[in-house]
């Protein structure tokens, strides 16, 4: 019997998913990629369902680009309807960054071209119409560096999105008008529990503060969709993933959900959280990894050398619901696995542990901040809006910058759910949690519990506007955006 080294075995390309994103060996410097917004079928549950898709030229979903290689893209929209891409994390000029306010809409059978130069890590594009991402319109965009090509590990990507059988539209009709069906709330918490949440959250709250927000429940889901993807698929039937006895694995997980955070669960096997939305930080080691909508997590993963499948499970939070692919060497054993867990997972939110233990591997310069200001978040679930500052978008505010300033935003939440906070057109890092200083990740991305406040610091970029917003669809479409606005 033959045995393959690790570089071997990768390189025999038995992975089907991880193939159908690696980058193509000596692509023409100068030819475009090709990227076609589309309509394509899945099967979930049994069912085929119409969804949409970004798709290459060859049909696969997402784009990997090889080190030093630009985003030069020729982007065609092969839909019905007009739409637009933005590419999540990604910093191109703001002409080119993908959004209805400042980026003409993309027309029926148009074709646009885009060039700049991509940050390497892990990312996503989808489209900045909420109907549109919630229908799947959205894929991974995987940028190597020549250190990832160096290291001796497999790289497997997940791709997390929610779905329903109805239409965009009626899933944001049920959302907007306050009757979606999901689990809503999770139970009050009792003083002693919010104490677990961590220093981070509860350093910013009064004795007061916390004994009220322990009389009330937090809302989480919404919405309850009728499957959790991994990958397209839910378990019933699970991607199954080709790796090597005993070896490595990056997982690059993508939260692609349009409503829905999860937990990552590797089971019996610790990992080791590299990289947060793209950027390096130092190991962080867990069973359990929190990922909001929006966020990207690069996680090691050192497989069992007992030749054991290892299920890799996203755990909605809040509710009994999980998806996931199974990493099998040859000849393992592959689990049936249910697509409800035994009991409710915990809110996402109730854990700070992992966004106040991380450290960027290359934080920003030290300077002090030339503009601090308090961003608030507000909105509930009756009538269903969501606001920044008090006011809805098309009533907002721009938030004022000026290019080279180092900006701090406390993003001060004052509403029961929770918020992924989106910036367009910059990295920041998270600076503080609650009244607590850290130097946390680079991210483009933040969790922001319910009554709560996190700090983020960025370097002001480009003098245009770049938008701000909840990562959370419903909370997007009800107003929950607003735009930085710098000058130069």
């Amino acid at each position: 019997m033959t045995t393959l080294s690790r570089r071997g075995f990768l390189a025999a390309g038995t992975a089907a998913s991880a193939a159908l994103l690696l980058p193509a060996r000596g692509r023409a410097a100068s030819r475009a990629r090709r990227l076609i917004a589309t309509t394509r079928i899945i099967e979930v549950q049994g069912r085929a369902a119409t969804v949409m898709g970004l798709v290459d030229e060859g049909g696969r979903p997402g784009l990997s680009l090889d080190p030093g290689e630009r985003f030069r893209v020729d982007l065609s929209n092969g839909l019905r309807e007009e739409t637009i891409i933005h590419w999540h994390g990604q910093i191109p000029p703001n002409a080119q960054d993908g959004v209805p306010n400042t980026n003409p809409m993309l027309s029926p059978g148009e074709t646009r071209a885009f060039d700049f130069a991509p940050r390497p890590g892990t990312f996503w594009m989808h489209s900045h119409i909420p109907a549109q991402e919630i229908g799947l319109l959205a894929a991974p965009l995987i940028v190597r560096s020549k250190a990832d090509m160096a290291e001796d590990r497999q790289e497997v990507v997940l791709f997390l999105h929610d779905f329903s059988f109805k239409s965009p539209e009626e899933v944001l009709a049920e959302v907007t008008g306050g009757h979606g069906g999901g689990h809503g709330a999770a139970p009050a918490m009792q003083h002693g529990q919010m104490q677990g949440m961590g220093q981070g959250m509860t350093g910013g709250m009064s004795h007061g503060m916390m004994g009220n927000m322990g009389a009330m429940a937090m809302d989480l889901n919404d919405f309850d969709f009728d499957a959790y993807l991994a990958n397209d698929r839910t378990l019933d039937d699970p991607e199954v993933v080709a790796v090597e006895r005993g070896g490595r694995v990056r997982l690059r997980a993508i939260n692609g959900s349009s409503m829905t955070a999860y937990w990552l669960d590797l089971g019996p096997v610790t990992g080791r959280l590299v990289a947060t939305d793209g950027d390096a930080c130092h190991a962080h080691a867990a069973q359990r990894f929190a990922i909001a909508p929006g966020q990207r997590l690069d996680i090691e993963i050192d497989l069992p050398e007992d030749g054991s499948a290892l299920p890799v499970l996203a755990l909605r939070e809040g509710a009994r619901e999980r998806t996931g692919i199974i990493l099998a060497p040859v000849g393992a054993t592959i689990p049936r696995l249910a697509s409800l867990s035994e009991v409710e997972h915990p809110p996402v939110s109730t854990n700070l542990m992992q966004e106040a233990a991380l450290r960027a591997r290359v934080p920003l310069p030290e300077r002090p901040a030339d503009r601090a200001l308090m961003v608030m978040l507000g909105g509930g679930m009756m009538p269903y809006q969501w606001t920044i500052g008090g006011r809805l978008w098309g009533q907002h505010v721009p938030i004022p910058a000026r290019s080279g300033e180092r900006v701090e935003l406390t993003f001060h939440n004052m509403s029961m759910m929770a918020h992924p906070m989106h910036l367009h057109g910059h990295v920041f890092q998270v600076v503080g949690l609650g009244m607590s200083r850290i130097a946390g990740a680079l991210r483009d991305t933040v969790q922001v519990p319910p009554m709560s406040m996190v700090t983020i610091a960025f370097d002001a970029g480009e003098a245009a506007p770049w938008m701000l917003h909840c990562h959370h669809m419903g909370h997007l479409a009800t107003g929950m955006m607003t735009e930085l606005d710098v000058s130069a």
